[in-house]
């Protein structure tokens, strides 16, 4: 039998465990998994690219265990009421092939993707960052800020998005919050002297959302708004100026904002921070940017961080989508005809 986890077991889950110790998770799997990245079969998702979006598989693989998500990228679809990422995925037994555990992953791929730009920001943002700078507010938005505030001890967080109403949103969800939560009229009176930048825009086409003098020294920035082809939100003269690393460059550089730049501008995978085979942050006026475009070995690490979790307070559906057979060789007698 395979376990099945919908959208309402997850937010059991979450409920259960608590959202900042389920960050807490997420960031300590990605640590070890980007940790033993050469134990990992690697490659670029595959991507069936329509004009109004994108869909894509993406898939992962150790010794033990193999993981795939399904995921669109459509961002026109909060016009029509729908969301613009959307995510399935699916964990496997590597020693015999058979699934799992079949998961929703659209609230997964929101919490992984704010929990890897979490774990950048261990070695590549400054130790005592106060404020943080969101572009953006809307699906991603409350994961980012909540995974950077479990991390970094946050004082205030300032926002800007196109959409008031996004903006609205963003402060009904946030309210309570430690941090003091600052609306902003501008980019770039949002980015200001902000310790901790992130871009999350959804418009899939060239952008340059802020110039290089707009943001201070020692600024982090965790672009991940930037994830296809074709969409960017900073320009190439920006990414000149500033540390960059990536996850996987084979992907990177066809989707990431690193996309408009040639390979040897990229400082480092982010792997490579993580096994100490180079230097993160060095000093404490440099402007580091981490390009995160979402790779599937996050999507490995939360899978099975929350197949651990299923087993472990029993959540989720056991169901028979695989045949069971006394006779493995008799497929055909189990329709009884």
């Amino acid at each position: 039998m395979m376990r099945i986890l919908t959208v309402t077991d997850i937010r059991e889950l979450i409920q259960v465990v608590g959202m900042e110790n389920f960050f807490k998770r997420i960031i300590a799997a990605l640590e070890e998994d980007f940790g033993r990245w050469n134990e990992f079969i690697l490659s670029p998702r595959h991507g069936t690219y329509y004009p109004q979006g994108v869909i894509e598989l993406m898939h992962c693989a150790d010794q033990q265990l193999y993981a795939f998500k399904y995921v669109n990228g459509y961002p026109g679809n909060p016009l029509k009421g729908k969301l613009n990422v959307v995510a399935i995925g699916l964990l496997s037994d590597a020693d015999n092939g058979y699934p799992l555990m079949l998961s929703e992953m659209t609230l997964l791929t929101a919490f992984r993707t704010a929990a890897a730009g979490v774990l950048a920001a261990k070695y590549l943002a400054r130790e005592d960052a106060k404020s943080l700078a969101i572009i953006g507010a809307g699906a991603q938005a409350e994961f980012q800020v909540l995974a950077f505030a479990g991390f970094f001890q946050l004082e205030e967080v300032r926002f800007f998005d196109t959409d008031p109403q996004a903006m609205v949103k963003f402060s009904r969800n946030l309210a309570g919050q430690e941090f003091r939560l600052i609306p902003c009229g501008s980019i770039v009176e949002a980015v200001r002297y902000a310790d901790i930048v992130i871009t999350a825009t959804a418009a899939k086409k060239r952008q340059s959302l802020f110039e290089f003098e707009d943001i201070s020294p020692g600024t982090y920035i965790h672009a991940m708004g930037g994830d296809c082809p074709g969409k960017t939100e900073l320009s190439a003269e920006f990414l000149k100026q500033v540390k960059l690393v990536v996850e996987y460059k084979p992907q990177s550089l066809v989707e990431g904002e690193v996309q408009q730049c040639a390979a040897d501008l990229i400082y480092a995978e982010l792997w490579e921070l993580v096994c100490k085979n180079k230097p993160g942050r060095q000093n404490s006026q440099e402007i580091t940017l981490f390009d995160s475009v979402g790779f599937a070995l996050e999507d490995y690490s939360i899978l099975r961080v929350v197949y651990e979790l299923a087993k472990e307070y029993q959540l989720g559906t056991e169901s028979y989508l695989i045949p069971e057979l006394n006779d493995p060789k008799n497929l055909f007698g189990l329709l009884n005809l």
